[in-house]
């Protein structure tokens, strides 16, 4: 069973008064806005909506419709697809950024804080109930350390949770961005037709929802796959990555891009815990893997990420979850700001 994860000592803050944030979830595609009442560790939604990112030049107009003129929240504090450096971000794959100075010129007298959006999902496990994750494998022999965390969606995003023996301290990476490593002919394949059209390939490039298609047009274009009417239709019609994984059981080219897209997801994921010694576990999120749950062999997917050479014997005893709540960052988001904001008053 999932316990929420107990992160660093808050203890010499007062979380007695009752206080207001407004916390966000800022993605290239979508962007949730939530307003939270909280008091102690306890949190409560007042109202939600979600945004399309690009309907917006900028982040201080989105919040300017989310609230009412009489809402003034005690902080802001927003999770962001991007490295957050300085107080200043710029959104990996959206047109524009957004800093502390822009947004506090905007709403003075508020607290703000900007973080990036996996360390705010890191945030975000704290506040997670057991029917939020799921175990793929659960350790016969668990032993305290740390953790990693890894999201595919619009991007990919990859975090950590250092344990110090009491608590855990999430931080941010930019991994995602690390440069994918073929091990077979196929991938070798895929790097060269990606290599040509994009220089530097990332992990990101095949692990994402842009990536799974990328992966469906390299078998389609090289491969020589085929692609039926009906699905090309389909293509034309919605978003592409969200067809061909919704069509895996059905075709045969989304069967095999999902089941690669999948391997590649075990063996990166296998990847960051080698890389952070994260006996603690593996959790999975974002936005594409919950959707896709019918279509995943487990036993594959961890024989895939066990597959390491020498290292096998300290996988075998990783556990492996998947975060199932779309709104984890945005509980993370919250979180923080609300640690931060009591501890500067």
């Amino acid at each position: 069973m999932f316990i929420p994860i107990k992160l660093e000592s808050k203890s010499s803050v007062n979380y007695g008064i009752l206080r207001k944030i407004l916390a966000g979830d800022i993605g290239g595609t979508k962007s949730n806005l939530a307003l939270f009442e909280y008091q102690g560790e306890q949190f409560r939604v007042l109202k939600e909506v979600r945004f399309k990112t690009k309907d917006y030049n900028n982040v201080q107009s989105m919040i300017s419709s989310f609230l009412e003129e009489d809402e003034q929240p005690d902080a802001i504090s927003l999770g962001v697809a991007g490295p957050v450096i300085d107080g200043t971000v710029s959104i990996t794959n959206l047109s524009w950024g957004m800093s502390v100075k822009d947004i506090s010129l905007a709403y003075q007298g508020v607290s703000v804080f900007l973080i990036n959006d996996l360390e705010a999902t890191s945030y975000g496990l704290a506040l997670l109930k057991p029917n939020d994750v799921i175990t793929v494998y659960e350790s016969q022999k668990p032993m305290p350390g740390n953790i990693a965390l890894i999201a595919p969606g619009t991007g990919l995003g990859e975090s950590g949770l250092y344990f110090d023996g009491a608590g855990y301290h999430p931080f941010a990476t930019e991994g995602g961005h690390c440069g994918f490593a073929p091990r077979t002919l196929l991938d070798t394949e895929l790097f060269f037709y990606l290599s040509k059209q994009l220089g530097h390939v990332s992990w990101e490039r095949v692990v994402s929802g842009k990536g799974i298609e990328a992966i469906f047009d390299f078998l389609s274009t090289l491969k020589k796959r085929e692609i039926p009417a009906l699905l090309q239709e389909a293509i034309e019609r919605d978003n592409k990555a969200k067809v061909i994984t919704s069509h895996a059981a059905t075709y045969d080219i989304c069967g095999e891009t999902v089941e690669i897209f999948l391997r590649y997801l075990a063996i990166e994921s296998s990847n960051l815990a080698l890389k952070m010694k994260a006996t603690s576990g593996v959790f999975i999120g974002g936005g594409i893997i919950p959707n896709i749950l019918e279509t995943i062999d487990f036993n594959k997917f961890l024989e895939n990420f066990r597959d390491c050479g020498r290292m096998r014997g300290l996988l075998e005893d990783v556990p492996v979850k998947i975060i199932l709540n779309e709104r984890t960052a945005l509980l993370g988001a919250a979180y923080y700001g609300a640690c931060q904001s009591i501890s500067v008053t």
